[in-house]
């Protein structure tokens, strides 16, 4: 199966939902995103990363670990979203170690934590982007109003800490006919957590 790269286009949420957040991953050679949903801390930990004149008074966990490797000569090589099942993601660490290489199992929202402090490449497979990517409309405009949006979640995440959010909504009544509607509606409205919530639903039927 062939590996796609992947960066980070941002977090998302809505100030009107209590903090649910979406991690948005972009597919480098295409326009398909991958939202994932992930907890408040984490959220708050990739977006310290992403800022990276910032610096917490005291490390946190993912800050740890990196400080840990880093004594002990472990390098995070990449990162690589590997399963799907139930709406939910699968990640692994490759590392390595005096030119050995081994394979650790970890949540996706942490493997993509501790990629941003080592620098390693995101990828997911192409069957997993197709089943779970979202195609959307590429309009210049609306990209710039998401980089600032974007930079102000930042802020709030380093300034507040956050509960996260159950989803909004029960999805099992609804038809698949519904559910896709519902999924086409959330993309244009550029609702990533919703969008991901519906995606995962579908994934489950």
């Amino acid at each position: 199966m062939s590996l796609v790269k992947l960066n980070i286009k941002g977090i998302s949420y809505s100030q009107t939902q209590n903090g649910a957040y979406a991690l948005i991953l972009n597919e480098v050679d295409g326009d398909r995103k991958l939202p994932i949903v992930i907890g408040a801390f984490e959220a708050q930990s990739i977006a310290i990363a992403l800022e990276k004149e910032i610096r917490p008074p005291r490390p946190l966990t993912h800050d740890l670990f990196k400080n840990f490797a880093d004594r002990f000569d472990i390098v995070v090589k990449q990162v690589i979203i590997h399963k799907l099942v139930d709406g939910v993601f699968y990640s692994s660490l490759i590392c390595e170690r005096d030119k050995i290489e081994e394979i650790i199992d970890a949540r996706t929202s942490d493997a993509i934590a501790l990629a941003l402090r080592f620098d390693a490449p995101i990828f997911t497979y192409k069957n997993i982007l197709d089943k779970a990517g979202i195609y959307l409309k590429v309009n210049p405009k609306k990209d710039e109003e998401d980089e600032l949006q974007d930079s102000i979640l930042v802020d709030d995440l380093i300034a507040n800490e956050l509960e996260p959010n159950a989803p909004r909504e029960n999805y099992k009544g609804k038809t698949l006919e519904e559910l896709h509607n519902l999924l086409d509606e959330a993309v244009s409205n550029e609702d990533y957590e919703a969008a991901a919530h519906i995606r995962d639903e579908i994934s489950k039927r």
